[in-house]
């Protein structure tokens, strides 16, 4: 098992290029002296919360420079919505507002400040859950990202969210290969959002493109199960076989 890093956690704010905007982000890296590779982690419709925090401090534990970036930025910056029907519909508004172009940049820029610093070495991940798992997805047909990981991103196969149109996201696939990333997807099997025939759909193209993927269904989980901050759709089993596997996936990959 990997060691445990003490960490040092930080606000900070990247410049967007194309526009005045900025995009504030929350930071978690080693304390310790050298270089690390970096770890995109991709926020739900929720925004950047404790959760999603949680998350990129325990990534950074493991030995990476971890960063979290608000894909709202542009429409209600520095928003972080509950778990309740009126977060969920708020969430649902402002990811609906989200275009390619838009996280395309942003996730460049994530990149760019990645690299301008001096604790970062070597090759860049991307961990997304649900929309942020869709970003990682879309991010990784188009960037150099070596490793994604997407835990229940919806919206691959069809064209329902901007983020996947004008034609659906798994269109793009073949983009993955060519950038020589890779692909990890965990998913329940009990997910409301997300069918065997998308995951059928997402497979045949990952595999005639011939990206390396691997596809990981916890039959009993529900959408969301990775969070502990929701006890209806919390799965303790899942999520400790999930962390289990992205301490390997990454340190084999970056």
């Amino acid at each position: 098992m990997s060691t445990k890093h003490k960490i040092i956690n930080e606000k900070i704010a990247i410049q967007v290029s194309g526009g005045p905007s900025v995009m504030n982000g929350y930071l978690a890296r080693p304390a310790t002296d050298g270089t690390f590779p970096g770890v995109i982690i991709g926020m739900e419709i929720f925004g950047v919360n404790d959760h999603i925090k949680d998350i990129t401090n325990r990534v950074a534990e493991l030995g990476y420079v971890a960063i979290a970036v608000d894909f709202y930025h542009r429409t209600e910056p520095n928003l972080e919505l509950s778990y309740d029907t009126a977060g969920r519909n708020k969430g649902m508004e402002l990811m609906g507002q989200l275009s390619r172009e838009e996280v395309l940049e942003d996730v460049e820029a994530t990149m760019a400040f990645l690299t301008s610093t001096e604790n970062i070495s070597g090759k860049i991940g991307f961990i997304g859950f649900s929309i942020g798992g869709h970003i990682a997805y879309l991010a990784a047909t188009q960037l150099e990202i070596a490793v994604t990981i997407c835990f229940y991103a919806g919206w691959i196969v069809n064209p329902d969210i901007k983020l996947s149109q004008p034609e659906p996201t798994v269109k793009l696939t073949s983009g993955i290969a060519k950038h020589g990333g890779q692909l990890v997807y965990f998913v329940g099997g009990q997910d409301s959002l997300i069918t065997k025939e998308q995951l059928d759909l997402m497979s045949t193209a990952l595999k005639s493109a011939e990206v390396r993927y691997e596809l990981t269904i916890y039959p009993e989980a529900m959408h969301g199960f990775f969070c502990d901050q929701r006890p209806l759709t919390f799965s303790n089993t899942a999520s400790d076989d999930a962390w289990k596997k992205i301490q390997k996936i990454l340190s084999d990959g970056l």
